[in-house]
């Protein structure tokens, strides 16, 4: 089974995320996984540019920490199966930036006092893919791989359409689906997703006051306990359909040991959507 790792700590996902790194590439860049969770942290921190610390609370660090160790996760066991295509050294770094950029368009600038982050979810996916660029340009990524990497954040809109991604490779393309999957599997697994919700709806709350005439793209749950009680079948309806159809399956690499091992991150979901139920039933009948 995977080693248990506590993602509000940055260093433990950093860890985890190193060893599966030296285990798969051990010729590859010793300092690679260091470097890319020190970017993340620059970011999200508010060391970088123009730009103010993260203030959305629900798409915070943590949610990207939880995404990247399910992603890394994933690719590990994939590669270790000998799945085809190959992702070699090259495109699991791409891909381990992707994520860890994948919800920057929630940070906002310094002179942006109105609001949280949260005011832009109705275009977070297109902010993070202008922002990895802008940042990861600095450093000295191509052209190329400032595009792979936009390609697969755009894999993460909830309305994303796939087809219209300008992929350039299966393997780009597999790399989008595996982040994709990472990012919904690693936020409905964590240990605190119930008690979570109600910062979502917020979230969900104050995107629609800012988006004007287009908050109607931004689902309208008319409280958190709705949105709580709606969760089991955004799973059943929206979440299985999307892992199972659009990104091919790729959760089955999470089977520990593979390939029949538990699926520890749909267990975790289950034991989630359970005591929602719980809450939400006990709410119910509260005087």
């Amino acid at each position: 089974m995977f080693t248990p790792v506590d993602t509000r700590i940055p260093h433990e996902v950093e860890g985890q995320v190193h060893s599966i790194y030296r285990r798969l590439f051990p010729e590859g860049d010793r300092p690679f996984v260091q470097r890319a969770f020190e970017w993340g942290s620059q970011c999200f921190n508010g060391r970088f540019d123009n730009y103010q610390a993260i203030d959305a609370r629900y798409h915070d660090l943590e949610h990207t920490l939880q995404g990247t160790l399910c992603l890394a996760r994933l690719l590990g066991n994939r590669h270790v199966a000998g799945a085809e295509p190959r992702i070699n050294q090259k495109w699991f770094e791409l891909a381990l930036l992707a994520i860890l950029f994948h919800d920057t368009g929630y940070l906002k600038r310094r002179g942006d006092q109105e609001g949280t982050g949260a005011k832009y979810t109705l275009i977070h996916v297109a902010r993070s893919a202008d922002f990895a660029r802008e940042f990861l340009s600095q450093h000295g990524y191509s052209p190329e791989d400032l595009a792979a990497i936009a390609n697969m954040i755009s894999c993460t809109g909830v309305n994303a359409d796939l087809n219209a991604i300008p992929f350039r490779s299966e393997t780009e393309r597999l790399c989008g689906y595996a982040l994709a999957t990472a990012d919904l599997l690693g936020q409905m697994a964590a240990r605190d997703y119930v008690e979570k919700l109600p910062i979502l709806y917020q979230e969900f709350t104050e995107a629609a006051r800012y988006s004007g005439p287009h908050s109607g793209r931004i689902t309208a749950y008319k409280s958190p306990e709705e949105l709580m009680r709606e969760t089991p079948a955004f799973w059943q309806n929206y979440v299985l359909p999307k892992i199972n159809n659009d990104f091919q399956k790729l959760y089955l690499f999470l089977n520990d040991p593979y390939p029949d091992g538990p699926n520890h991150y749909l267990d975790r979901i289950q034991q989630n959507l359970v005591r929602l139920t719980g809450v939400t039933a006990s709410r119910a009948v509260a005087p």
